[in-house]
């Protein structure tokens, strides 16, 4: 049978003549428990009520794939603690159903403890506005800032790669021979290629100048310099800085809504970008200054993601399992680490208070 924990074999002073011994001493039990079905029950019990002592309303979901299994998970927005998860059945991919049963499951517990949901924060995914408007009526719903200015990004950065594929075909095949006319010509081809490969060089080096949030005066430069000649990538620069500027909490949804209007309707006519700008007309972009008017909405998931951080790391470092019971039990454990964390901190405080009058 499978057991949390590791078994470190016989312990000291209990060989039982085997192997030489001479430290007394009862046989130890440590990684012999069923750690990971207790710490399900303990979740059960002790820890939602626990995590919703302190819940602030603000709640960030999302799906982790883990091997053939899908992880739904909510957590507090602020506080950054889970409040729930579930564990789908091997190959199963998630649905507008499964997340919405989730949700109400979330939400009947809520209800019981008399809290209110203020704000949802997810990612892209379509599998979120559709039951997140049947469970939580009226309840914003901020999609993730960060994915959004990623998905941007990352459109730009593949129209900058396609501009230094054009300049890439317009690099000259050098011709061979030994005439002086040949020679002539051969050292202006030579010349253009070089010329080329250079340009094609620094729009590598430096393509994040075109996506990054704010420039020094210096990069400012480099980027006027490696753009001379093809406009529509200073195009993409200023639309960049518009997009920024969306997401400035000192205005208003509404008025960030009108910017984003009026930057749609200036981009028509750069048709040269093509797909580049074609994420500007997400509904996702609207959806993701929705934080603007509420100073408590967060404007991204990172609570929820860094916990599934977290858990793929000891997935791969430690544990690697993959059945559906041990992946639930795996995270109850990792859950009850979150509520044992402010007391643990605390007697480690005093350990070292304690050395420090020690010494």
């Amino acid at each position: 049978m499978w057991r949390m924990g590791w078994d470190t074999g016989p312990p000291v002073g209990t060989c039982g003549g085997t192997t030489a011994c001479s430290c007394p001493g009862r046989r130890s039990r440590t990684g012999r428990r069923r750690r990971g079905e207790k710490a399900e029950a303990r979740v059960a019990a002790e820890y939602l009520g626990d995590a919703l002592s302190g819940f602030s309303g603000y709640l960030a979901a999302d799906e982790l794939y883990d091997g053939p299994f899908c992880v739904l998970s909510a957590v507090d927005n602020r506080s950054f603690r889970r409040l729930a998860y579930e564990v789908l059945e091997a190959g199963h991919s998630p649905t507008q159903q499964d997340v919405r049963t989730f949700l109400a499951r979330l939400k009947g517990e809520l209800d019981r403890r008399g809290l209110e949901v203020k704000g949802v924060t997810t990612d892209g995914s379509e599998l979120y506005p559709a039951p997140l408007a049947a469970v939580f009526p009226g309840v914003p719903h901020q999609v993730c800032r960060f994915h959004v200015l990623k998905a941007i990004t990352k459109a730009v950065l593949a129209a900058a790669g396609r501009v230094r594929g054009e300049l890439a075909r317009r690099v000259p095949k050098l011709s061979r021979g030994r005439t002086a006319k040949r020679d002539k010509l051969r050292r202006a081809a030579t010349h253009e290629a070089k010329r080329l490969r250079r340009r094609i060089a620094d729009l590598y080096e430096h393509r994040h100048l075109l996506v990054r949030r704010r420039l020094s005066r210096a990069e400012a430069e480099t980027l006027r310099r490696i753009t001379r000649g093809v406009p529509h990538l200073r195009v993409l620069r200023t639309v960049m800085d518009e997009v920024y500027r969306l997401f400035d909490r000192r205005c208003r949804a509404e008025t960030a809504l009108g910017k984003l209007a009026a930057l749609r309707r200036r981009v028509r006519r750069f048709k040269k970008l093509g797909r580049a700008l074609n994420r500007l007309r997400s509904p996702n972009l609207e959806k993701a200054l929705a934080f603007l008017d509420d100073k408590l909405l967060p404007s991204t998931s990172n609570a929820v993601e860094r916990g599934n951080r977290r858990h793929r790391k000891m997935q791969k470092v430690a544990y690697s399992v993959r059945t559906r019971e041990h992946v639930g039990q795996r995270i109850a454990l990792d859950l009850l680490r979150e509520m044992n964390d402010a007391g643990r901190r605390s007697t480690v405080a005093a350990l070292h208070h304690g050395r420090k009058d020690a010494e």
